[in-house]
């Protein structure tokens, strides 16, 4: 029986970080990192790029073009790919990599460590192991996370802790599977759109190369200046505003934000509460807010979902019609229907 074909993308992180007296930094290559895990061979057969090696700190919106174009420049050769990432981004670049390879038939799976691959202690051998596992199954598709024996949606994931094994968590969306040994325990619908009832491995993903990265989160606090606005109007497309509670918005910040949205400007609404998301119709203090058209609504997305998906969406269009229309597509489960 003829093994899958896996393809390693390492780019850094702590997988593939050791000491060098200044801290702990990205030094090991992704064939030193699979020579740690022999096992993952007898699952498939595994090749390596390395588009980089960095801390996930320094992981910007065109290092996820890059690794998204390491894997198109590729994508008829293998039957999954697995990313080998810091977890500190992670989840900003699965969701990114959700966006701009969309209804992808073939799995592609971030995975990392809390621990480097040397260390005696680590989590990433594995982590390691069981992202090479998902991605060979034939049933995988689409973008997710594997990491501490949970399959996450790659617009669900969420680092939820600093130093635990169990660091990520799927907000407001059941984990696709479970993995238990070397047993895939598929616990959640399977996709959305053309993978809504499993992969159909005929299919070709959609694909989109472009991003706007002119895209701030702002997390209300007490006693804003509303003048942050105008600050952000230099620098910034859109602004992700991170509500209190389901939706409240100060009195303080009406016409700021009416002048952010009626310049032009991208406006989406969220809360920073983390699970169960935003309804602005709720109280008098975000309903003002709920039919602007200007005014995108993050329903129970992620923060870092709403960051990509707002790049991508600004990185297609800038009509105010076509782009509530993608914002509001769900994609990779990113978001309930609408009803």
């Amino acid at each position: 029986m003829t093994k899958p074909r896996i393809l390693l993308v390492a780019t850094g992180g702590t997988i593939a970080s050791a000491e060098d007296g200044n801290g702990l930094t990205p030094q090991l290559t992704g064939e030193q990192l699979a020579g740690y895990v022999p096992q993952a061979a007898e699952l498939a057969d595994i090749d390596i790029v390395q588009p980089m090696n960095i801390d996930s700190t320094n992981m910007r919106p065109a290092d996820w073009q890059a690794i998204g174009d390491a894997i198109l420049a590729r994508y008829e050769d293998y039957d999954g790919f697995v990313v080998l990432h810091g977890t500190d981004t992670m989840a900003y670049t699965a969701a990114a990599l959700s966006y701009l390879i969309q209804d992808s038939p073939r799995p592609i799976v971030l995975t990392g460590s809390q621990q480097p691959m040397g260390s005696p202690f680590t989590d990433a051998r594995i982590n390691l192991y069981q992202s090479v596992l998902y991605a060979a199954d034939p049933a995988s598709h689409d973008v997710a996370v594997v990491f501490g024996g949970k399959v996450v949606a790659g617009t669900r994931a969420r680092k939820q802790r600093t130093m635990s094994f169990n660091a990520f968590t799927s907000v407001n969306y059941p984990e696709l599977a479970l993995i238990r040994n070397d047993r895939i325990i598929r616990t959640a619908p399977a996709g959305t759109g053309a993978m809504a009832n499993g992969a159909r491995k005929d299919l070709e993903p959609r694909v989109y190369h472009d991003l706007d990265e002119r895209v701030f989160v702002l997390k209300l606090t007490p006693e804003v200046n509303p003048s942050v606005f105008e600050l952000l109007r230099r620098d910034y497309d859109a602004i992700i505003l991170e509500t209190f509670g389901i939706g409240g918005i100060p009195d303080t910040l009406h016409d700021a934000i009416f002048s952010w949205v009626d310049s032009g400007r991208t406006l989406v609404v969220t809360t920073q509460v983390p699970e169960e998301g935003l309804d602005l119709g709720v109280y008098e203090v975000g309903r003002a807010y709920a039919e602007h058209p200007g005014i995108l609504k993050g329903a129970d997305m992620t923060c870092e979902a709403l960051v990509a998906k707002t790049m991508w969406a600004l990185g297609q269009t800038h009509d105010p019609k076509r782009l509530r229309e993608l914002f509001y597509e769900p994609i990779n489960c990113d978001r309930l229907p609408e009803a």
